[in-house]
C-alpha cells in the first residue's frame, strides 16, 4: 500500500491521542483541524515503510525514491510524538540507520532506491551506482541526517542509532565537505545531464562555475530544490553545515567519547563559519548588509531566496547564530519584498515561491517557515489560515501554487509540505521540538 494507495492502517496511539487533543485545541475550526489530521496521518500512512532490516524507507510522495532530505523532513513533526512512543522512535533510529548506510554508499547522492534496482530519474553521466536514484550534490543532504540523529537524542533520550554505520557516515561526510572546500583542485565530482534544463546541469563539463578555493566555505553542485547553484558557495547550505558540526562536537564528547572526532568537527565548523560571515555578506541599496544566497567567493553574488530548506528565510528554524544579529534582520526584511525575485503577491496571497515552480507561484513550505520564524503569534496564525485558504480544496499542502488561484498548482502528493503545515500548527499550540 505504498504508493499512494490509502490503507489506513491503525494509528498510533500517541498519534490518536495528539489528534484528539489537537481537534480540542482548534474547537470550531473544522477545516484547520481536517487539514491537520490530513497531512500528519497521511505521511506515516502512505511514504513510510517499515524494511527487514529493521530500517525505515520514506518515500518522498509522487516519486518512489527516498531522498535524504525529505526523508528527515517528513518524519519531524512526528517528534513531538517519539518522547511516549517507543514504536516511533524506533522508526525514526530506523530512518537515521538507513540514511547513513546510504551516505556510505555514496555521500554525493541526494536520493535513493529501496534497493540496488538500478531505478533513476535520468541516465547522467556522474559516477552512478544501482543504489542511486540521482546523483546530485547537495550539502544539505548531508546535513539533515545530521541533525535528525540528533533531534531524536535530544527529544528522547535515545542514542542507540550513534553505532558504527553512523560514525562511518560521519567520516564520509566529513571528508566530502573537506574536499569541497577546495573543489577546483581536489574533487572529483562531475554532474552532466544531457538534453535537459540548464538548472538540471553543471557548466564546464560538470563541474559547475569557477569558485575561489580555501575560504572555508565548502561547494555545493545543487540547491535543496534540487537546482543547478549559480555560485558553488550555497550560504544556507553552509549555514546548516555550521549548525550539524556544532551538534556533531556535542554528540562526539557526550555520547561517543571521541575527542578527535570534535576537534575535526570543531575546526571545520568554524572554518566554513568565518567563510560565511568573510565572504557572503554584500550590500543592498536602502536596507544594509545582507547574506546572499549564494556567491563564489570572487565577490559575485546572487541575492534572492528560495522556499526549500535549508534558506536564508530558515536561518533561525535551523539555528544559525549569525554574528551580526541585524544582517540576519536585513536579508529577511530582503527576501520578503519585491527585492527577491521569487517573493510573489497575489489575490488570496503573498510569499515564496522557488525558481523550481511556474512565475508566480507561492509555496506552502515558504510560508510554513515564514510563521516558524516569525516573532509575532499573530503572523504565524494568519499564515496557518493562509495556507488553509490555499489548499485548493484538496484538504492537503502542495509544492507551489497560484495565489490568483490556489486550484492550481504543483505536486498533488507532497509530503514535505504536509509536514511543514503540521509543524507550524503544532508550535502554534505549544507541542515545540527541542532543538
Amino acid at each position: 500500500g505504498f504508493m499512494g494507495v490509502k490503507e489506513v492502517k491503525e494509528l498510533p496511539v500517541s498519534m490518536r491521542r495528539l489528534l484528539a487533543e489537537v481537534k480540542e485545541k482548534l474547537s470550531g475550526d473544522e477545516k484547520m483541524f481536517q487539514i491537520f489530521e490530513n497531512c500528519y496521518t497521511n505521511t506515516l500512512d502512505t511514504t513510510v515503510k517499515k524494511m527487514e532490516d529493521g530500517t525505515t524507507y520514506v518515500i518522498t510522495g509522487d516519486i518512489p525514491a527516498m531522498w535524504l532530505r525529505d526523508s528527515v523532513c517528513q518524519l519531524r513533526p512526528y517528534l513531538v510524538l517519539a518522547k511516549d512512543d517507543p514504536k516511533m522512535i524506533d522508526l525514526m533510529q530506523g530512518l537515521v540507520e538507513r540514511q547513513f548506510q546510504f551516505i556510505c554508499i555514496d555521500p554525493y547522492a541526494n536520493a535513493f532506491n529501496e534497493a540496488p534496482n538500478g531505478n533513476c530519474w535520468e541516465k547522467d553521466e556522474t559516477d552512478m551506482g544501482p543504489w542511486l536514484w540521482e546523483r546530485k550534490y547537495e550539502i544539505d543532504s548531508l546535513c539533515f541526517p545530521l541533525q535528525f540523529a540528533y533531534l531524536i537524542w535530544k527529544n528522547t533520550g535515545r542514542v542507540e542509532h550513534f553505532n558504527q554505520t553512523f560514525c562511518d557516515g560521519v567520516r564520509k561526510i566529513l571528508a566530502v565537505w573537506k574536499t569541497e572546500q577546495y573543489h577546483e583542485e581536489k574533487s572529483s565530482y562531475r554532474f552532466i545531464r544531457r538534453n535537459s534544463f540548464f538548472q538540471d546541469t553543471l557548466s564546464r563539463d560538470g563541474k559547475g562555475a569557477l569558485v575561489r578555493s580555501g575560504i572555508g566555505m565548502t561547494w555545493s553542485g545543487f540547491r535543496p530544490s534540487d537546482d543547478a547553484c549559480t555560485y558553488g558557495y550555497l550560504v544556507p547550505s553552509n549555514m546548516f553545515a555550521v549548525v550539524v558540526l556544532n551538534y556533531l562536537e556535542e554528540i562526539a564528547e557526550k555520547v561517543l567519547n571521541d575527542l578527535q572526532l570534535k576537534k575535526e568537527a570543531s575546526e571545520l565548523k568554524n572554518e566554513i563559519y568565518e567563510g560565511i560571515e568573510t565572504y557572503a555578506i554584500t550590500k543592498v541599496e536602502s536596507i544594509g548588509d545582507v547574506y546572499a544566497y549564494e556567491t563564489d567567493g570572487y565577490g559575485m553574488y546572487n541575492l534572492m531566496d528560495d522556499s526549500n530548506v535549508p534558506s536564508l528565510l530558515a536561518m533561525d528554524y535551523i539555528g544559525y547564530q549569525p554574528k551580526n544579529p541585524t544582517v540576519a534582520e536585513n536579508t529577511r526584511k530582503m527576501i520578503l519584498s519585491k527585492k527577491n525575485p521569487y517573493y510573489y503577491e497575489g489575490k488570496y496571497a503573498k510569499g515564496m515561491g522557488s525558481p523550481h515552480t511556474p512565475p508566480g507561484y507561492i509555496w506552502h513550505i515558504g510560508l510554513a517557515l515564514q510563521g516558524l520564524t516569525s516573532k509575532s503569534e499573530k503572523e504565524k496564525w494568519d499564515i496557518l489560515e493562509l495556507m488553509k485558504q490555499t489548499d485548493g480544496n484538496t484538504g492537503l499542502m502542495h509544492e507551489g501554487f497560484d495565489p490568483d488561484d490556489p486550484t492550481k498548482y504543483t505536486r498533488e502528493w507532497f509530503s514535505w509540505a504536509n509536514a511543514m503545515f503540521c509543524e507550524l500548527l503544532l508550535d502554534c499550540l505549544g507541542y515545540k521540538i527541542e532543538k
